[in-house]
C-alpha cells in the first residue's frame, strides 16, 4: 500500500481520538449513573416518609386525594429508574465500543460536493455531543449500507428523505483487539473474500457470533429490507441464514428507525431449547436487550394450559426409532396438519352450536328465565367475527343481567354461582373432549369430510389417534390441532404488543402451524427462515414459502434464495450435497479441507477405538466443538454409555441446553441450525441409513462440520454413503 506509514500514523492517531472521546463519556455516564442512584435512594425514601400515614386508606372512596398525591412522588422514582437503566445501557454500549470502537471505514463525496468524508463503522455509534460530530456510525445506519453493497466508484443509500447519491473512493476494514490496532487492508472483493476465508478457517465458538464484519451484499439487502411484510429466506445450509435474521431484528430496533421496535415487539420461534441458548448472544452483542425466544411447543402448552405435551424432538426420536408404526406416524401429521384437515376443523366448528351445543331453558326460583331456543338464537344470529367460545361467555353474562333485573339486583353471590353452574354446562367448551367427539364418530367425521380428499390410510389414522387421545400424554401432531380449535373457539390477545415474528426452520412447520402462527400474530410483520432440503419427515419443495405466503396473507412478501454456503470446506460440502436431489444449486464459498472418510469397523470395541482415536486427532488439531452425531437420541445413549469412561465427553439430549464445546454426542435432529468445528457420525450401517428420509438425515449431519468430516459404522457400511 502506498503511503503506508503514513496511513499507519493516521489511523493509530484516529483511534486514540475515538478511544479518547469514548472513555470521556463513559466516565461521564458512570459518574451520572452515581448521582442517578443517589437521587433514586432519596426520592424511595421521600416516598416512604411522605406517604406512609396515608396508605392504608388509598383505595377507599375518600383515599382518591391521597393516590393523586402518591402519584407525584412515584413518577419522579419511576423517571430516575428510567434514566439510570438507559445510562446503564449505554455504559455497556461504550465499554464494548472501547475494546473495538469501529471494524471498517468507505470515503464517500455526496454529489454536488468537492471532498471525501471518512465515514468509519462500527457495532455502535459515537458522537462528540457538542458539535454533533459523528466519529463512528451505527452498522445499521443507511450510509453504512453502502460498505456492505458497493465496491468503489458510483454509490447510493436510502435515507429517510430519500436516495443519497454519491462515489466511493476508499473501503478499509480494520481489526481492532482491545482498543489496539491489529492490522487493516484496503479492500476489493479479492481481498474481502480472503479475509473473510481466513475469519472461517478459524475454530467456531460454543455460542452464535455476529457477522457484522462480514456481510455480504445480498444478506444486507435482506437485513435492511423495511417494505416486506412477509420476507421469506430459502437458504441452504451454512448460508447464513439464522444470523441475518438476528441481525435483521437489530436493524428493526435500530433508534435510527423510525419507529424503532423494542424487544417486546419481537418474538423469534426456535426450534428447541438448545438452539435458543445457541443463538442468545447474537442481540446483546448487537446492544440491543434480549428478545423473547420461544419453542413451538410453550406456544402450545401455554394455550393448551397442559404441560404433559409430546416435544417435537420426542416425536422425531418415536418416529426415527419406530419401526412399526413408523408410516403411521408420517401419514397421521401430515393429515392432521393439511388443508384438508383444517377443512373439515373448520366445518366442525360451524356445526358446533347447531349438533354439539345442548342449549337448555335457565331458570330461577322455579320461574324460566329464558327458554333454550331464545340462547341458541342469540348464538347463531351474534356477529360472525366474534369466536364461539367468546360468545357463549357473553351469553352467560346476559342470563345473569337479565335475572339480576327482573328480580332488583336480589339475587346474592352463592345464587349466582349455582345459576352460573348450571349455565356452564353449555358455555364451557373442551377443545380436547371435542376433538375426541369429532375423531370418534367416524359417520360424523366422513360428512364432514364430503368432496373432501382424504388418504388411503385414513381408517388408520383415526384408530391411531384415538388410541393416542386417551393417554396421559398429548402427541405432538394432536395438540397442534387441539390448540387451533382452542384459539378459533376462543380467540387470543396474548401477543397482541408482537409487531415482528422471526420463524427459523420454516420446513419443520406445516400448513396448520402457520395458521396458528396466523391467529397469534394477526398484526405481525413476518421474517421466515428455512432450507427445504434439511427436512426431516417429509418431503419439501420451493411451493412451501407459496403455502406460508397464501396462509399469512401479508400485503407485500418477498422470497430470497441464498445458495451459497460459507460453513463448510468444498470437500465437505461436495460430499454432503449428493444426499439431496438438487433443485436448487448450492455454491460453495471454495474453502480448501481434506475429503471426507469412511471407516468401517468389524465390531463394537474396534468402531469405538476408532472413534477415540478421531476424537485424539481432532483435539491434537486445536478443534473446540466436536460433534459425534448418531441418527438418533438413544443411538447416542448407547455410544456415550460406551465412550464416557475413555474420554471427558457430553451427552446432548431433548432438555438439554448445555454450551456446545468440547466433545459431545448428538442426535441428528438437534444438530440443526448448529454448527462444530468436526463432525463425527457415529452410526452409518445399512441399519441405521437406508431410506430416502436418512438421506436428508445424512446431508443434515454433513453439512455441521466446518473443517472435518469422517463417517463410521460397525458392519455393512450404508450403500447411501456412495
Amino acid at each position: 500500500m502506498e503511503n503506508n506509514q503514513y496511513e499507519l500514523e493516521f489511523e493509530n492517531q484516529r483511534l486514540e481520538q475515538t478511544l479518547s472521546l469514548a472513555k470521556s463519556q463513559l466516565s461521564e455516564a458512570r459518574k451520572g449513573n452515581e448521582e442517578n442512584k443517589s437521587a433514586i435512594i432519596s426520592a424511595k425514601k421521600e416516598l416512604r416518609e411522605s406517604t406512609s400515614h396515608s396508605i392504608s386508606g388509598l383505595w377507599s372512596s375518600e383515599g382518591f386525594e391521597a393516590l393523586a398525591a402518591l402519584s407525584q412522588y412515584v413518577n419522579p422514582v419511576m423517571n430516575k429508574i428510567a434514566d439510570y437503566e438507559s445510562t446503564e445501557n449505554k455504559i455497556l454500549l461504550l465499554e464494548q465500543l472501547i475494546k473495538s470502537p469501529y471494524f471498517a471505514r468507505i470515503d464517500f463525496k455526496f454529489d454536488g460536493e468537492d471532498v471525501f468524508e471518512k465515514i468509519y463503522i462500527g457495532r455502535s455509534s459515537l458522537m462528540k455531543e457538542d458539535s454533533y460530530e459523528m466519529f463512528v456510525y451505527d452498522w445499521r445506519s443507511p450510509i453504512a449500507s453502502v460498505f456492505y453493497r458497493f465496491v468503489m466508484g458510483p454509490a447510493f443509500y436510502e435515507a429517510p428523505n430519500g436516495k443519497i447519491t454519491g462515489e466511493v473512493n476508499l473501503k478499509r476494514q480494520y481489526e481492532i483487539t482491545q482498543g489496539v490496532l491489529e492490522y487493516f487492508f484496503d479492500a476489493d472483493v479479492q481481498i474481502v473474500d480472503e479475509f473473510l476465508r481466513k475469519l472461517l478457517s478459524q475454530n467456531t465458538s460454543p455460542r452464535m457470533k455476529t457477522i457484522v464484519e462480514t456481510i455480504q451484499r445480498e444478506q444486507d439487502i435482506v437485513i435492511r429490507d423495511m417494505e416486506s411484510e412477509l420476507m421469506m429466506v430459502q437458504g441452504v445450509a451454512g448460508s447464513g441464514k439464522t444470523s441475518i435474521a438476528l441481525h435483521r431484528a437489530a436493524y428493526l430496533m435500530y433508534q435510527g428507525l423510525s419507529p424503532g421496535l423494542s424487544a417486546n415487539n419481537i418474538v423469534i420461534i426456535s426450534p428447541n431449547a438448545l438452539f435458543e441458548q445457541y443463538i442468545s448472544n447474537v442481540l446483546p452483542e448487537l446492544g440491543e436487550a434480549h428478545v423473547v425466544s420461544m419453542v413451538f411447543e410453550e406456544i402450545l402448552v401455554k394455550i393448551l394450559e397442559n404441560e404433559h405435551l409430546q416435544t417435537r424432538n420426542q416425536f422425531l426420536e418415536h418416529l426415527i426409532t419406530s419401526s412399526q408404526d413408523r408410516e403411521i406416524i408420517k401419514s397421521s401429521i401430515e393429515f392432521k396438519t393439511s388443508h384438508q384437515f383444517l377443512e373439515i376443523i373448520n366445518r366442525f366448528i360451524e356445526e358446533l352450536p347447531y349438533k354439539w351445543i345442548v342449549f337448555d331453558d335457565v331458570y330461577y326460583q322455579g320461574e324460566c328465565i329464558i327458554s333454550k331456543e331464545i340462547l341458541k338464537d342469540k348464538i347463531l344470529s351474534g356477529r360472525e367475527k366474534t369466536p364461539l367460545g367468546l360468545k357463549l361467555k357473553q351469553l352467560e353474562d346476559f342470563v345473569l343481567e337479565l335475572i339480576r333485573e327482573a328480580h332488583n339486583n336480589r339475587i346474592n353471590k352463592s345464587e349466582e354461582a349455582i345459576i352460573k353452574k348450571e349455565i356452564q354446562k353449555f358455555t364451557e367448551l373442551n377443545a380436547h373432549n371435542l376433538y375426541r367427539k369429532l375423531l370418534s364418530d367416524k359417520n360424523y367425521f366422513y360428512s364432514l369430510a364430503k368432496e373432501l380428499e382424504l388418504p388411503d390410510c385414513i381408517n388408520d389414522i383415526l384408530i391411531f389417534t384415538q388410541e393416542n387421545l386417551y393417554t396421559d400424554l398429548l402427541y405432538y401432531d394432536d395438540a397442534a390441532v387441539i390448540a387451533y380449535l382452542t384459539l378459533k373457539l376462543n380467540g387470543t390477545n396474548e401477543y397482541k404488543n408482537i409487531k415482528q415474528v422471526v420463524i427459523d426452520e420454516a420446513q419443520d412447520y406445516y400448513p396448520l402451524h402457520y395458521e396458528i402462527f396466523h391467529l397469534l400474530f394477526p398484526n405481525a410483520k413476518y421474517t421466515i427462515l428455512g432450507d427445504i432440503n434439511q427436512t426431516l419427515e417429509k418431503q419439501e419443495d420451493l411451493s412451501l414459502y407459496e403455502q406460508i405466503s397464501k396462509i399469512l396473507n401479508k400485503k407485500k412478501s418477498s422470497l430470497i434464495t441464498m445458495d451459497k454456503s460459507f460453513r463448510c470446506t468444498n470437500e465437505i460440502l461436495i460430499y454432503g450435497s449428493k444426499f439431496i436431489k438438487q433443485s436448487l444449486e448450492i455454491k460453495s464459498f471454495n474453502r480448501k479441507g481434506d475429503v471426507p472418510k469412511i471407516y468401517a469397523a468389524g465390531g463394537q470395541i474396534a468402531l469405538d477405538d476408532r472413534i477415540v482415536l478421531e476424537v485424539k486427532s481432532c483435539l491434537e488439531k486445536g478443534y473446540q466443538s466436536i460433534g459425534l452425531i448418531c441418527k438418533s437420541e438413544k443411538n447416542t445413549r448407547s455410544l456415550f454409555a460406551r465412550l464416557k469412561g475413555r474420554m471427558d465427553i457430553k451427552l446432548i439430549t431433548n432438555e438439554s441446553t448445555a454450551a456446545l464445546q468440547g466433545v459431545f454426542i448428538i442426535p441428528v435432529y438437534m444438530s440443526k441450525g448448529l454448527e462444530f468445528d468436526a463432525v463425527l457420525i457415529c452410526d452409518t450401517d445399512t441399519q441405521n441409513y437406508k431410506s430416502e428420509d436418512d438421506k436428508k438425515l445424512l446431508y443434515i449431519a454433513c453439512t455441521r462440520a466446518l473443517h472435518r468430516l469422517n463417517l463410521f459404522c460397525e458392519g455393512e457400511v450404508s450403500p447411501l454413503l456412495y
